[in-house]
């Protein structure tokens, strides 16, 4: 069993990821590659140098502090970073007032819960918890299990988001410690779930409906991105699908945002959508009643 796991982020008072007022843990490492990722520094489970541009204020105090120097300044005053030879030691983000910083942070089981149970009150009043999130938490099956087994014996509520790219005897074993699986569906055609996301879906979809005949309660959080997946076929398979299972609470329709697009430029990395915007509220309203039209599951937007 993994010791410790990287975290990237523990976000506090969160309300779109489960009910009630809650914690949700975001580990790093993914088994996917969306296209669309919104947290692109999810996909490695190693530690990353990040860079915010605006915020640098050209004090050339990573210059002196990265040890290997490869940090640079372009004569436009552009800050370049030589990412093939960082070994993400940190020494430039200490010394930064703010552009830089490291993502991914080694935390036990125990300093998370620590993190955690500080807003116990709010969730015993809301009828919150904590969420498990990444990447995906199924990167890390052994860790997830013995961070979801402890909230558990704490009196949390728990859910866990997930691709359910992941071994079935991973899954089961989740079963008596989450009380609502947050389940992504990306793509109901695998093939076009194989070029959006890197695999296909079979087993995604095998793995959903295990989960549902073992009494497993579930969300399905869809991903509706223009010019990928946003096709009536698509959204008509959304209802079909959840027409097929038992305990499904309802459809979270999630439409696209660039958030991705900033955070991949931060680590120095290219952004397959390009400058592809949020979509049309009328156009959001749109997918929702497709798909409600095929299902008595709720369908709502997250």
């Amino acid at each position: 069993m993994e010791e410790k796991c990287l975290v990237f982020n523990i976000q506090k008072f969160s309300v779109n990821d489960g009910p009630g007022i809650r914690t949700t843990v975001f580990l790093k490492g993914c088994m996917l590659n969306c296209l669309w990722c919104h947290n692109p520094e999810s996909k490695s489970r190693h530690p990353q140098v990040m860079l915010t541009p605006r915020l640098c204020v050209g004090c050339g105090s990573c210059l002196s502090a990265c040890p290997q120097g490869l940090h640079s300044f372009a004569e436009d005053g552009t800050h370049q970073i030589d990412r093939s030879r960082c070994t993400v030691c940190g020494s430039c983000a200490d010394a930064c007032v703010g552009a830089l910083e490291v993502c991914g942070k080694p935390m036990t089981v125990e300093e998370i819960l620590t993190e955690v149970m500080k807003d116990s009150a709010f969730y015993k009043h809301s009828g919150g918890g904590m969420t498990v999130s990444g990447g995906d938490p199924l990167f890390h099956p052994a860790f997830t299990l013995a961070l979801l087994r402890a909230a558990k014996e704490k009196g949390l509520h728990t859910c866990i988001e997930t691709s359910g790219h992941a071994r079935w005897e991973d899954l089961e074993a989740l079963i008596p410690y989450v009380d609502i699986f947050l389940w992504d569906v990306k793509e109901t055609d695998s093939a076009r779930h194989k070029q959006f996301t890197g695999v296909g879906n079979e087993r995604i979809l095998e793995n959903l409906h295990r989960l549902d005949a073992a009494g497993a309660k579930t969300v399905l959080r869809c991903p509706i991105i223009p010019g990928c997946n946003d096709r009536p076929e698509h959204l008509a398979a959304i209802a079909a699908l959840s027409s097929e299972l038992q305990n499904v609470l309802n459809i979270d329709v999630e439409p696209y945002h660039p958030l991705g697009k900033s955070k991949s430029e931060a680590l120095g990395e290219s952004y397959a959508l390009g400058d592809l915007g949020f979509p049309e509220d009328a156009t959001v309203k749109e997918w929702i009643a497709a798909i409600a039209a095929g299902t008595k599951v709720p369908v709502k937007k997250a």
